[in-house]
């Protein structure tokens, strides 16, 4: 009984100690990056916008269509069952653009982008180069770090914008195939009932979900140590840190969002 009471304060301390020190780097990494916005590395930016936007675009439309189809299956069966077929390109569209749209692409990105910055990150950790760009008066938050952070945040945003659209294209495909919706139908009910405001929730939160994973997976790479032990974990801590910054956000964000956006 004496060995319980005290391991459960001993716990308890450890990880309000760790989430302390997860916050401050977190805080960190966002201070340091808007300080040195104006100075960005361009062809380090570039480069990074590359490989964690333009190149993860295949499997995020992939997605995007999987999504579509998947919302109008499980949207279409209570649509028939309540008699309310006409209304399916509303509750496909809104669902895309509001949770399973920014939920499924934010949690892809951490496993993909996420996990590809953290290791990558954390391998120049524990490699002595980011010290080393430091020992030649060279600043490697400027040079490495901020810009993907931007590229990220940017990669996620822009991503969103044309997985949003495909999901909905297939959306309107999968109901004409399954339900016999005609596509005339599905849009006209897309239209009608959603708003500016929805297209904008939706981005807003994908951009969200974007910084969460920049910060989560940039963070998490400079604290590595441990040689190639390190870099795996700090990915695969990345990931998960991300997913779980992803949750909790949305889960604060979009009442939030949903009364700004109304008003």
């Amino acid at each position: 009984m004496q060995r319980a009471l005290t391991f459960f304060p001993r716990f308890v301390g450890h990880y309000a100690l760790a989430l302390l020190r997860g916050t401050g780097a977190l805080a960190l990494v966002a201070a340091r990056t808007l300080i040195h916005l104006p100075q960005l590395d361009r062809r380090e930016l570039f480069r990074a916008l590359v490989h964690f936007g333009f190149r993860s675009l295949p499997l995020a439309l992939g997605v995007a269509a999987l999504t579509g189809a998947i919302v109008v299956l499980q949207a279409g069966a209570y649509a028939e069952k309540f008699g309310a077929r006409q209304y399916s390109g509303w509750a496909g569209g809104y669902a895309v653009l509001w949770e399973l749209g920014p939920l499924l692409l934010g949690l892809m990105m951490a496993a993909r982008i996420g996990a590809r910055n953290a290791a990558e990150l954390a391998l120049l950790k524990v490699n002595g180069q980011i010290e080393g760009l430091r020992g030649i008066s060279l600043d490697p938050f400027n040079l490495l770090v901020a810009p993907r952070v931007v590229a990220t945040a940017i990669s996620v945003a822009a991503l969103s914008t044309l997985t949003f659209l495909f999901a909905v294209i297939w959306e309107s495909i999968a109901a004409y195939f399954t339900m016999r919706l005609p596509v005339r139908v599905f849009y006209s009910a897309f239209s009608d009932m959603l708003w500016w405001g929805d297209f904008l929730g939706g981005g807003i939160k994908a951009l969200i979900f974007g910084l969460a994973i920049s910060l989560v997976s940039t963070a998490v790479g400079l604290s590595a140590s441990g040689g190639a032990r390190g870099v795996g974990r700090a990915a695969a801590t990345a990931v998960v840190l991300s997913c779980f910054a992803i949750f909790a956000l949305d889960f604060f964000v979009t009442p939030s969002l949903a009364r700004l956006l109304s008003s």
